[in-house]
């Protein structure tokens, strides 16, 4: 689920890209973007999410997924984060809905309780 702006770092995981790479399309393309709240220096953007962003970021993820490249890469940046993007990516919308569902109803806690992670 795409948000209104997000991170190069962010369009990373989900393109298996570098974030150099996105830097390098987000100047190069001309994206808008604007200074991430709470960052100093200027140099932190956010990436507007238009038709254009978007339709890189699909076009991205399908390529990664015929070359299976995207697991690789992000779980090196990142395990756990790229893990739970790629675990994402491949459920159905429905199964991403009930997901959804779920943690806004039960929260992180409820979730692992659910898992046997954590102790009621």
């Amino acid at each position: 689920m795409l948000k209104e702006r997000m991170t190069p770092e962010e369009i990373a995981h989900l393109t298996g890209y570098s974030r150099q790479t996105v830097n390098k399309w987000v100047r190069k393309e001309g994206w808008q973007t604007s200074p991430r709240p709470g960052v100093q220096g200027g140099k932190a953007r956010l990436v507007h999410i238009n038709d254009q962003v978007r339709e890189f970021i699909y076009s991205a993820q399908r390529a990664s997924d015929t070359t299976a490249t995207y697991t690789t890469q992000s779980v090196n940046d990142n395990a756990f984060h790229g893990l739970l993007l790629n675990l994402a990516q491949e459920m159905t919308l429905e199964e991403q809905r009930q997901l959804t569902s779920l943690l806004l109803r039960e929260g992180i806690s409820g979730l692992l309780q659910r898992l046997g992670i954590r102790g009621a």
